[in-house]
């Protein structure tokens, strides 16, 4: 039975964290800056996790502390630990056949297994690596090219004269296709779950920064919506996007090189490529930098509502089950974080 409850709204934390995470299948990551762990509710109820550590902050360049590089490092080791918790999903959440068969059956060498291990991870790698740039050129199609081809047929082609128009003209067609994306992908049966996980891991969190013991029945009075989530991120970049677009003098630039048709329509696309890293780069500075660090402050409010109510769409209302995920990795990477405090 469940009990009921009132939610309890983002505002009022006691402290802000910098751990976060992201839904993965029948699970949530957690990442903090030491270590980043992964919690999968398996197939027989039980929570399988799994803990790795992060690269020491230390030994990297000084210059990928610089603001706007930051954001885009981030945003890059972001997606790299996704699709590495998605793996280790995939492997957990629903049993194998063929593995329980090589469970029962009689052990080989030692060395036979560890080929055998090395083979399949080596295949893994491999279809992780075919996917994600599929996922990539997906992500160009959706939401680069198909509004900029729709832009050119309502407008015109880019030009000197009517750059502002056009980019707000881009800008209305990337949301609409981004909501379009986000509400349709929900419609279905195992992305409608894992949207309930993203939510546990705002619920979790929210409950983590109010100081209250991490349990599925505290969790589950907070509010499903967190400033900094990355689905505000991705709301940012299309306005930060239409801010720097509409600066830079791209149209120009193709009336100078005499382009047009087909060859205009490519120059357009590769300078919104180019200058993807200064957006994501800004929309970080903004979303995780300033509103992370002042989620009750007015302007911070303003600027992230759009975000806020895009998550609406990007998050359920989680069960304890999910809850009860989200807190076991969320306390993996705390307790290291902790113990690495008090040494």
């Amino acid at each position: 039975m469940t009990a009921k409850h009132t939610d309890i709204a983002e505002e009022g934390e006691l402290f802000c964290t910098h751990i976060g995470g992201s839904a993965t299948l029948e699970g949530v990551m957690m990442r903090g800056k030491l270590n980043w762990a992964v919690a999968v509710r398996c197939e027989d109820g039980s929570i399988y996790v799994e803990e790795h550590d992060l690269p020491d902050a230390s030994s990297r360049p000084a210059w990928f502390r610089w603001p706007i590089v930051r954001g885009c490092v981030s945003f890059a080791e972001s997606m790299v630990l996704a699709y590495r918790a998605l793996d280790i999903a995939s492997e957990h959440v629903f049993i194998d056949e063929e593995d329980e068969e090589q469970e029962d059956a009689p052990s080989d060498s030692p060395e036979h297994e560890q080929s055998d291990t090395e083979e399949k991870g080596g295949v893994m790698g491999i279809a992780m690596a075919v996917s994600a740039c599929i996922g990539v050129l997906i992500g160009i199609a959706l939401f680069i090219l198909l509004p900029l081809l729709i832009t050119n047929l309502v407008v015109g082609e880019l030009n000197s004269g009517n750059s502002l128009v056009w980019s707000l003209v881009e800008a209305l067609l990337r949301m609409v296709v981004l909501v379009a994306y986000v509400g349709g992908v929900g419609l279905i049966p195992d992305m409608a779950r894992m949207y309930g996980y993203h939510g546990a891991e705002h619920q979790s969190i929210h409950c983590f920064e109010h100081g209250l013991p991490l349990t599925p029945e505290n969790a589950a009075r907070f509010s499903r919506l967190h400033v900094r989530c990355g689905t505000a991120f991705l709301v940012m970049t299309v306005g930060i996007a239409l801010i720097l677009h509409a600066v830079v003098p791209v149209g120009a630039w193709a009336e100078a090189l005499g382009l047009s048709g087909i060859a205009r329509t490519l120059f357009v696309m590769g300078s919104r490529l180019i200058l993807l890293p200064i957006v994501a780069g800004v929309s970080y500075e903004v979303t995780v930098k300033w509103a992370g660090s002042h989620p009750d402050n007015p302007l911070v409010k303003i600027a992230l509502w759009p975000g806020l109510q895009m998550q609406r769409l990007t998050t359920r209302k989680a069960d304890p089950g999910m809850l009860e995920c989200a807190i076991e990795a969320l306390k993996r990477v705390d307790a290291r974080e902790k113990a690495a405090a008090s040494a």
